[in-house]
């Protein structure tokens, strides 16, 4: 695992005052991990990753002129949209997948996978968050960017995207009216999940700190051809749930 990455940060640059996120970007694992106990095709699913959210991310990052945190693992492995006592960190079952490698574990590999994974990942977005912060000589703006499922449990999903949070309401407001200025667009406020999660990368990073923070889901189907060339990327020997 010694050359596995948890992370990866995109360049941009700093004095623009804004840090995009990615928790669940890519679906990578470790060689030593195998596929966790399932079929490989089971990480070109959602429960593996939140499919188009790479390349997304990429072309944001890009576009905007500003750095990026992408997570480097698939959430199978271990989430790191969860805090460390979350009893959902390490999924033992993740809609209908039972997940082998995950159960049993013992608690020294899942200290392992927190020191390996998790907290690396977590460490570089602070220090990102830090560099605009010192860069500006205020909080930064935080953009974390999630995807999920047109069809859950059955039940269509009609919105194209939605801003999830909790109850810093200061990015989300603007980023809302933005996106409901296009009358095409279907766009859910806390829909289809509620955004107060604690212990989420928003909440350990932003809303403790006091940063301005937004979350932007955005419906896989479209953005699904971004995960076709960028997001269903091989583990690391061959190169690796909602929300």
């Amino acid at each position: 695992m010694d050359d596995f990455q948890s992370f990866e940060i995109l360049s941009g640059k700093h004095d623009k005052g804004m840090v995009i996120l990615a928790d669940h970007a890519m679906n990578r694992l470790p060689a030593s991990y195998g596929w966790l106990g399932l079929p490989e095709a089971a990480f070109t699913r959602h429960i593996a990753y939140d499919i188009g959210i790479e390349g997304l991310t990429r072309r944001l990052s890009e576009s905007l002129g500003v750095p990026a945190v992408l997570g480097g693992f698939s959430r199978l492995l271990i989430d790191p949209n969860r805090g460390e006592d979350d009893p959902t960190l390490i999924m033992k079952i993740s809609d209908g997948a039972v997940i082998s490698g995950n159960h049993p574990i013992t608690p020294q590999e899942w200290e392992n996978r927190i020191e390996t994974f998790h907290r690396p990942y977590h460490h570089a977005v602070a220090a990102t968050i830090d560099r605009v912060a010192n860069a500006t000589g205020k909080a930064p703006l935080v953009l974390s960017l999630h995807s999920f499922t047109p069809v859950w449990k059955g039940i269509p999903r009609p919105w194209h995207a939605a801003v999830l949070w909790d109850s810093d309401h200061r990015a989300v407001g603007p980023l809302l009216d933005m996106l409901r200025a296009d009358p095409d667009l279907i766009v859910g406020d806390n829909e289809p999940y509620d955004g107060a999660l604690k212990g989420d990368t928003m909440y350990r990073h932003c809303m403790i700190t006091g940063i301005p923070h937004a979350l932007l889901e955005v419906r896989q189907d479209l953005i699904a051809d971004e995960a076709g060339s960028m997001g269903r990327a091989p583990r690391a020997d061959l190169c690796g749930n909602e929300r």
